[in-house]
């Protein structure tokens, strides 16, 4: 077994996060007395960006994360149990999914779901406070505007803004490398890029972008 990161481990082909108990019927992996979740690249875009070669990914245990588009709260379950000492504020707008998510919640003391919109974030504005870490996985055309008044509000200098881009959700008609190009360019009037891999074949049409926040 292979530490990459804080809490991340690869083995055996596989990618594992440290932390005991199943919520996705994913596969726990024993090595000794410690458990480990298998996290797969398929369903986390953050997964398939480690396997990809990520980085800039390092979370210490302690930090505070505001997660933009939690869903189901499947990313979101392996971040808790990374940061078994902070918090994730994890963001959801459909009400669907978003029981999945308080639900989840339930089991995990550090997960504070928040049923809003990412794209209006002075509706949750008083829920929080500054954290180390922006991520975002939101399917809107306005994918970097959303991450940036996020990150205005919420981001301490100098952390981590990482995103998702969702190519179909911006136009469905252009081709991904240009998509990709022009939100690089936006990012950049605003953070510092650190790291940028694309997810093919893990995630079709995705790229992911971990920034710095000047």
């Amino acid at each position: 077994m292979r530490q990459l990161f804080n809490g991340i481990f690869e083995d055996s082909g596989k990618l594992l996060a440290a932390g005991s108990g199943r919520f996705f019927n994913e596969e726990i992996v024993r090595v000794g007395n410690a458990e480990y979740r298998e996290w797969d690249p398929r369903r986390s875009k953050l997964a398939a960006a480690i396997v990809k070669g990520l980085r800039n990914v390092e979370i210490p245990a302690d930090s505070k994360i505001l997660y933009l588009g939690a869903a189901h709260g499947y990313t979101v379950s392996f971040l808790s149990q990374i940061c078994s000492t902070g918090r994730i504020y994890a963001v959801e707008f459909a009400p669907r999914v978003a029981r999945e998510l308080v639900m989840l919640a339930g089991k995990r003391s550090n997960i504070l779901p928040i049923i809003e919109d990412a794209n209006q974030p002075n509706l949750y504005y008083h829920h929080l406070e500054s954290v180390d870490i922006v991520y975002e996985d939101v399917a809107q055309r306005n994918q970097v505007e959303i991450l940036v008044k996020n990150c205005n509000l919420f981001l301490k200098r100098g952390g981590l803004a990482m995103i998702a881009i969702k190519a179909r959700s911006v136009d469905v008609a252009e081709k991904p490398a240009k998509i990709f190009a022009e939100a690089k360019r936006q990012l950049e009037e605003h953070f510092r890029i650190v790291d940028y891999r694309g997810l093919e074949p893990l995630q079709k049409d995705h790229a992911f972008f971990v920034c710095v926040k000047r």
